[in-house]
């Protein structure tokens, strides 16, 4: 089969067009082509009314050595097209389990990078515990409810804690910015896919699922891990590491919050983003931490129609392009850089706090995109000097912001807002204007000024003009600002070295978004492989 790439074709072309175009590119008559798979679909839209369509396809067709001849002959392009045989992008496991490990292996957590160290462990034939201080995914959904309908939080089933992690209740984007030699990204979408994800993520340029199609998939998921002998223990909070040994302290397993232990002598620390109390306990424990860069910020709220418009011009609507999303950074004269984060089309804002008396915004999206609003975060980057002290200052700082959003929002899970205009004018708003509020349990207007150092609020204040010079109505008045975003990322990194493994510690294998390793549902899903694969490769190697 060959690969030919860089297909390019108008919005509105058929798939009679489509095989017109190959088989121009290789230059054969139509009874020499077979099949056509596509192996990845994107847009350009950065011309206003002229859409294009980017092609990578997989070839069949009779004429295969030939055409390769001739590609090596003249260097490889075909009218600017390339072309080649299609390589194999399937993943390999690194091992096999041989003999029944004298321990299982424990995998703490069941986000997307748990699930897959937990998943890959499985396949190898290891047979892991997992633990998971939350509920399974749809008990935690009616808890997530809870804070949204009602403003009930439980500290333990919520937007981060529970099957799933945090990335189940988000737009479910599955793209990232990891090399990926082993292929093992495609290992994560297909796995999904099998799980009951849409076919499509295979092959698209941004790929996403969404919220309740997660939910299912996250099931399937444990449902496999558990048929290939995995255990997976719920509302099961570990509460501290067994240690033994001096200077090089080896894992021995974990003490649980019912005064119960677990033996085990190779851990994966996969606890996301906002596993606070852990860090502490890691912290308290010895092990080692260091603080990181991450960034705060607010959700800001437009019209969809807005957004579709300005990227897509008279084309927007259009099903195959769906919502339309956005991606932008503003360098601000006082040093701070300003730039959208995990943007959400056609999706809402919502409460994603895990501690009581705080309040944090996230955004998240279903998988059809269809709500009236399109939202992303607005953060501004900040680094360990704006949080001197211990490795864990940035949690504090994270806290002293989302209870000052709390109090600020009327100290009942209701989120601080204001208007754009008026956040740009400097004045309090008092009414919603056309665009309605999708945060629940509600956003109580005011003026957010008080709600992020001043360093942030001015570069947030010069930033939004400037994105409206790129997407025109960015700054319009109405446009809702809601705080306060602070879990962009893990505010710590816990250092593993080559091995993966903590330094001073063997057998702790720090791992994912809350030890530093990854952004995003997809990245920590490879990192979780990375991990398992190393421990694997340890284990059979005793």
């Amino acid at each position: 089969m060959l690969r030919l790439t860089e297909i390019k074709l108008p919005f509105d072309h058929t798939e009679a067009d489509l095989r017109a175009a190959v088989l121009a590119e290789l230059k054969i008559a139509a009874k020499d082509l077979g099949a056509i798979h596509v192996v990845r679909r994107s847009f350009d839209a950065r011309v206003r009314g002229k859409i294009a369509l980017t092609y990578h396809l997989d070839v069949e067709t009779t004429r295969e050595a030939e055409i390769l001849k001739r590609a090596g002959r003249t260097g490889g392009p075909f009218s600017g097209t390339k072309v080649g045989p299609t390589p194999d992008t399937s993943y390999r496991f690194p091992v096999r389990a041989t003999k029944e490990p004298a321990l299982r292996p424990v995998v703490i957590g069941t986000g997307p990078c748990g699930l897959f160290a937990g998943l890959l462990l499985a396949q190898m034939g290891f047979r892991p515990t997992l633990i998971e201080r939350g509920k399974p995914v749809r008990e935690r959904t009616v808890d997530t409810f809870g804070l949204w309908r009602r403003g009930t939080l439980d500290p333990e089933s919520n937007v981060q804690f529970g099957e799933g992690g945090a990335g189940t209740f988000s737009d479910g984007k599955l793209y990232s910015q990891v090399k990926d030699p082993g292929h093992r990204g495609r290992k994560v979408l297909e796995e999904f896919v099998a799980a009951g994800a849409p076919p499509e993520i295979l092959y698209v340029n941004k790929p996403h699922i969404g919220t309740f199609r997660l939910v299912k998939v996250v099931e399937s998921l444990r449902a496999t891990i558990e048929s290939l002998g995995g255990e997976i223990r719920f509302k099961t909070r570990v509460e501290d590491l067994l240690l033994e040994g001096g200077s090089r302290r080896e894992v021995r397993g974990v003490r649980l919050a019912d005064g119960s232990e677990i033996e085990a002598d190779r851990i994966v620390l996969a606890v996301g983003h906002s596993a606070r109390d852990t860090f502490r306990m890691l912290y308290d424990r010895g092990i080692a931490i260091e603080a990181k860069p991450f960034s705060i910020g607010f959700r800001i709220e437009h019209p969809q129609t807005l957004i579709d418009r300005c990227r897509f011009g008279r084309e927007a609507g259009h099903p195959m392009l769906g919502a339309a999303d956005y991606k932008l950074v503003h360098h601000a004269t006082n040093g701070r850089s300003v730039y959208s984060f995990c943007m959400c089309p056609g999706g809402t804002v919502v409460a994603a706090a895990s501690e009581p008396g705080r309040v944090v915004t996230n955004g998240m999206s279903q998988y059809n995109r269809d709500e009236s609003n399109a939202n992303a975060g607005i953060v501004v980057g900040i680094t360990p000097e704006d949080y001197p002290g211990s490795p864990l200052a940035g949690i504090d700082f994270q806290r002293h912001w989302e209870e000052i959003a709390f109090d600020l929002g009327g100290r009942n899970y209701e989120a601080p807002g204001q208007l754009v205009g008026d956040f740009l004018a400097r004045r309090p708003s008092t009414d919603f204007g056309t665009v309605l509020p999708s945060y629940r349990p509600g956003v109580h207007l005011g003026d957010l000024s008080a709600s992020l150092p001043s360093y942030a609020i001015e570069a947030i204040r010069e930033a939004i003009p400037a994105f409206d010079r790129t997407i025109r109505g960015f700054a319009m008045p109405d446009a809702l600002l809601t705080g306060v975003e602070t879990r962009t990322s893990s505010p710590i990194r816990i250092p593993r070295a080559e091995d993966f493994q903590s330094p001073g510690t063997p057998g702790l294998y720090p791992a994912g978004e809350g030890a530093g390793f990854a952004g995003g549902i997809l990245s920590a899903a490879i990192d979780g492989i990375k991990v398992a694969e190393a421990m694997a490769l340890a284990i059979e190697a005793e």
